[in-house]
């Protein structure tokens, strides 16, 4: 019985892998270029927001921090880090959350108050919501 031929099949096949091949490789390659982009970016953004977060920290001083918020008398529950008094401006700055005030009141038990030590756990009136765990910055 005489050998049958596999020559077309064989090289037809063999062809086939090594562009199958050329693809992976080439697609392999392209993840990496946008790997490095997207890295590149992310370094400058973060080296950015590093920038600006040393620049607003040596001005701010953190004087809280949101342990709860109550939205229908749009109010936060603040666990004093350093005192703080009627008119001072803070700002309050989390995950989601960043905006500036004056502190127009401050109360203790359902007490008004002019300042509160360190310590203290005050209710303090917000213009917008807060979250848990956001800071409150005097300016």
């Amino acid at each position: 019985m005489p050998k049958k031929k596999k020559g077309k099949k064989v090289a037809r096949k063999k062809a086939v892998r090594k562009v199958a091949k050329k693809r992976v490789v080439s697609r392999r390659k392209a993840q990496v270029k946008r790997a490095k982009k997207t890295a590149r970016k992310t370094v400058k953004k973060i080296t950015k927001k590093k920038a600006l977060r040393a620049v607003s920290k040596s001005k701010e001083k953190v004087v809280g921090l949101v342990t709860h918020y109550f939205p229908h008398v749009r109010a936060a529950v603040i666990k004093m880090k350093a005192p703080l008094s009627l008119g001072d401006k803070i700002r309050i700055k989390g995950h989601t959350t960043d905006f500036t005030q004056p502190v127009v009141s401050m109360q203790i038990d359902r007490v008004d108050i002019q300042t509160a030590k360190k310590g203290q756990e005050i209710g303090l009136l917000v213009n917008s919501r807060v979250r848990q765990h956001d800071e409150v910055v005097l300016i």
